[in-house]
């Protein structure tokens, strides 16, 4: 059995806070590089490469790639030979999110009470904390930063099996159709297919932190990935939503088992700022 300490967890994830929102991913950098290439609007390859300059300058001025720095969204995966000591898990995560809000000029952009109140918080707590028990004795936190105007463009759908993959397909294009400029193209589509109406919603969400550089790893899916890919970027909506072929980077697709009576399907929309960083410890 292993202990790690609750006062290791907090600056590590107060550094992890600050370094997704300062810091894009090789990998985006590289497939925005790869559309530029393909993109055929002038205007379109100008948003490319604006793009482009802003990821390095927030990492050269230590400055938020952008305004929205989202809410902490935070995966672990815990060794079920680990033991927390020291204090309270939820409470230590929580304190390393409000220590890099604040350390790092992160815009804080949690309400305390949905419809009613809907007064900041001002520390950008509580995250939202998914945990999961592995094998092992490590401890592996992911914070993925996810800001609203992505967020807001994605939906769950309890679809019917004789809908069929085709109708899985329709259903995921008409939302990025519906969903235009506002999700700040170019995006990443996350879709999770089966469990259940929640479990849907989490795949789809944790297909985002897979590298762009990564095929699916089951052929007939990573297909089905490129097929909804092309039709995507043949809606037209482009870069920031003002025309071009590169409306979306990649699409990923995540699944699980279901009842012989459902077909859930979700979609999480993710813009161009795929930021998630991760430790283990």
């Amino acid at each position: 059995m292993r202990e790690i300490n609750v006062n290791e967890i907090i600056p590590i994830v107060k550094n992890l806070c600050i370094d997704a929102n300062y810091f894009i991913g090789k990998d985006l950098v590289a497939k925005i590089k790869e559309f530029y290439v393909k993109e055929t609007s002038p205007t379109a390859k100008d948003v490319l490469d604006i793009l482009l300059k802003n990821y390095e300058l927030a990492a050269e001025n230590r400055m938020p790639i952008c305004q929205d720095t989202g809410i902490a969204v935070i995966f672990v995966e815990i060794g079920q030979d680990v033991h927390i000591v020291g204090g309270d898990f939820t409470t230590a995560i929580n304190e390393g999110v409000k220590q890099g809000y604040e350390a790092g000029y992160l815009r804080k952009s949690m309400v305390n009470d949905p419809i009613i109140e809907r007064k900041n918080t001002t520390d950008n707590t509580p995250a939202i904390i998914y945990t999961e028990i592995v094998a092992g004795e490590d401890l592996k936190i992911t914070v993925a930063p996810k800001g609203g105007g992505s967020e807001n463009m994605s939906e769950v759908k309890m679809m019917k099996a004789a809908d069929g993959i085709e109708g899985v397909i329709d259903f995921v294009v008409d939302r990025i159709a519906r969903s235009g400029g506002n999700p700040c193209p170019p995006i990443i589509v996350g879709v999770g297919l089966g469990g259940n109406f929640e479990q849907s919603a989490l795949l789809s969400k944790k297909s985002l932190l897979r590298n762009l550089d990564e095929e699916n790893p089951d052929p007939k899916w990573a297909e089905i990935e490129k097929i909804i890919l092309g039709k995507i970027n043949n809606l037209g909506i482009g870069p920031q939503g003002l025309g071009g072929n590169t409306t979306a980077l990649a699409v990923h697709i995540l699944t699980k088992p279901c009842h012989i009576a459902s077909m859930p399907v979700a979609v999480n929309v993710q813009c161009h700022a795929a930021r998630h960083k991760s430790i283990i410890i």
